[in-house]
Order: structure tokens, then sequence, then C-alpha cells
């Protein structure tokens, strides 16, 4: 009889499971309801025209709206996200073989990395990291070499990527905007990165999931326009983060056709295809108001200055992030053994919800005493919030 086959290790849990779960038994207690500024999912209305796209496509009742799309996405979507990265970047794709739609960025890295990463492959992680890379990387089997953006600037360390890269290493896996730390990777931070990637042969599958979410002074730089990038970049994001539908879980892939097709080829065994009535209504999202990311970019801004001027009045304080919907505090000065027992602890003491950095890192040391705060929120519950931590004892004991 032959062996039975290896059995995996566990998969980590979701990394705010526990904070969730503290929350809920705080909930349950008498008082106000808590605000989460934990989980980045904003409560900033989407364009309007996205939603009216939305409900023409959910009236229709024929089965090309209401049955399986395409497996790589519905043609006009297809042509809307060439015609994005055409407008906004100066990339030219053909929609036919070089882009590809997913459930979400989220289904996009892990159909890279499973159609991609073969066991064994090295891949380089900046941490800290989204909690999916690591998930992904181990159904892949493939080796993660974590780079650290070490705090308080969380600045890329160009001789530990380098030090990071073996003859083993296949891929570079680069998030900017960064989640968690705000970082927007430098034109010269990213042309390292490629001239790495050139000399060693590698591939990079970059997340640029908030490509529109930067603020003022900075500039996102897609990996893919960098010279001798093209060829060797795979690129995924969304429509969720820049036009506030998240919960839509409409993204894309786009990139070389071969590096797409793997991508294409393990998307059939995760959704097969995403669904059909949201694509129209992303697509008139990304034709019809294309300047409405700029508008909530802006907005953010006002958002993220609010709550880290709040923040560092109350004892909290961070730098302010310089993309995404997350600014980072450390609490060292506090007391807490880590920021994990803080957040924790901070549902009952403030009602308040934040996310601990910690589980982000390989490195036990390096995000010890961080948290991350959301401010994709309406300004009344950022103040609110702010109101409830000043009012707290947040010290341990």
């Amino acid at each position: 009889m032959p062996d039975p086959p290896p059995v995996f290790d566990a998969l980590p849990e979701q990394y705010f499971a526990g904070i969730l779960a503290a929350a809920a038994e705080a909930r349950a207690r008498p008082g106000p309801p808590l605000i989460d500024l934990g989980r980045g999912n904003p409560d900033l209305p989407p364009p309007a025209h996205a939603i009216e796209a939305l409900r023409a496509a959910a009236a229709d009742t024929s089965v090309a709206v209401h049955g399986y799309p395409p497996f790589s996405g519905l043609a006009d979507l297809r042509a809307a996200i060439a015609e994005h990265y055409a407008r906004e970047h100066g990339i030219a794709l053909d929609p036919d073989r070089e882009v590809v739609v997913t459930t979400g960025c989220t289904e996009g890295i892990a159909a890279a990395l499973l159609g991609l990463v073969n066991p064994g492959d090295e891949v380089v992680v900046l941490e800290p990291y989204y909690d999916s890379y690591v998930a992904m990387l181990q159904m892949a089997g493939g080796v993660r070499r974590p780079v650290t953006l070490r705090a308080p600037d969380f600045r890329l360390d160009l001789d530990e990527l380098r030090a990071a890269v073996s003859d083993r290493t296949r891929f570079v896996l680069v998030n900017t905007p960064h989640n968690p730390t705000g970082t927007v990777l430098t034109r010269d931070e990213l042309a390292a990165v490629a001239e790495l990637a050139v000399e060693r042969d590698l591939v990079v599958i970059t997340d640029e999931v908030y490509e529109h979410l930067t603020y003022t002074g900075y500039e996102h730089v897609p990996m893919a326009t960098l010279p001798g990038m093209a060829e060797r970049t795979l690129t995924l994001s969304s429509a969720g983060k820049s036009y506030s539908f998240t919960g839509w879980k409409v993204g894309w892939a786009t990139g070389p056709a071969e590096l797409v097709g793997a991508l294409l080829s393990a998307k059939q065994w995760l959704t097969f295809t995403s669904g059909s009535p949201l694509q129209p209504a992303v697509a008139a999202a990304l034709d019809e108001r294309p300047d409405f990311p700029a508008t909530l970019a802006a907005e953010l801004e006002g958002k993220r200055d609010l709550l880290c001027t709040g923040l560092e009045k109350v004892g909290l304080p961070g730098r302010p992030p310089a993309g995404t919907y997350f600014a980072t505090s450390d609490i060292t000065h506090l007391g807490w053994p880590d920021a994990m027992a803080f957040c924790l602890a901070l549902p009952e003491r403030a009602g308040v919800v934040a996310i601990p950095t910690q589980p982000f890192y390989d490195d036990p040391d390096a995000g010890r005493q961080l948290i991350r705060w959301a401010f994709c929120k309406q300004t009344s519950v950022i103040e609110e919030a702010l109101s409830r931590l000043a009012g707290a004892d947040l010290a341990y004991g």
C-alpha cells in the first residue's frame, strides 16, 4: 500500500480573529457599540453611477448577466482595466491575453502564488506583510525570505534585500503602497528591486491594491513601468479600495500573457470565475468616474491627519502614512508586554478595536509594540474613537 500523502501544517489563523473575538465579548456587555478602527472596511460611499450600473445589471434577468461570465472576466471589464492602465500609467495591455478578472486582490494573490511558485522556490517578501501571503506560500510549498521595513520610518533596506536573494530565489513579492505601514516605496527603492530582478532573473509579483490612495508629496510608481520590468512583472490590484466597495470583491491581474496564464490556471480551481453583475458596474466605475479615486484620496488625507493628530494627543504617537487606509502607533511607553495584549484589552477599556501588527512579521521583535488603525471612516466615527481613547486608561496594569 502506498504511503499516505503528507499532512500539511495547520494554516495560520487570520490575524484579526482573536481581536474580533475579544470585541464580540466586549460588545455583549452594556454600553455603546464598539468602534472598529481595526479592519480596512470603509464606511465612505462608493460612486453613485456604479451603484446604478449594478442595479441595472441585477434587473437584467438574462443568463448573460446572471450566468457564468467568461473564465477570464467580462470583455467590457477587461477592456476598462486595460484602458485604466493606459490612461493612468502609460502601460499598454492586451485585454484578451494580459488581463484577468479576479475575485478581489486576495484571490489574485492566491492564484498568483499557487500558479507560479513550486515547492522549494524562495520568495522574497517585504515584512510586515498582508497575512494571506503567508498562508498562500505555505499552500504552494514556497519558502518565505522576509526583508523587514523597520519602525519608525519603514524604509526598504537595499542591503537586506540583496542578502535575502539566493540561488533558489525565483520571486519577489512587493506591496506598495504598503499595508500595514502606509509606506509608499520611492522610485529609487523600486528601481533597486528592478535592478536586482533583472540581474538575478526574478519575477516580481506586485500587490498595488492601494495604487490610487497616496497623499500629498508621495507618488505611486507601478513596478511594470520601470526599465526591464514589463516582461517580468505580474501586477495585482482591485477596484475595492479605490472606489470604496471592498465587499464587491472584484480585482484583476495584469502582465505578460505567460504570467497571467499561470495565475488563470490556478484561479480555475479557486473561484472558477467571478460575479457577473458586479463586473459591468466596476467597468462603469473605471470608465465613467476615473477621477473618483483622487477625490477619495484627498478626503482620506484629511481623515489621516485627524486621526494621527488625535492619536498623538492621547499618547499613541506614530508616523502619518504616505498612503493606504492605515496608520501605525508605537505603544512601548505604555508598558504592555506586546501589542496583542493591548489590542485584546482595548475593546473593553475604550470601546475601540485596533489591530496588532506583530502577526505580520516573522521577526518576533520588529512589530511587538506596534498597532494599526484604519482611518477609512466617517469623520464623526474617528472623532468619537479619539474621545473614547482620551478618556480611557491605556497603560498596562
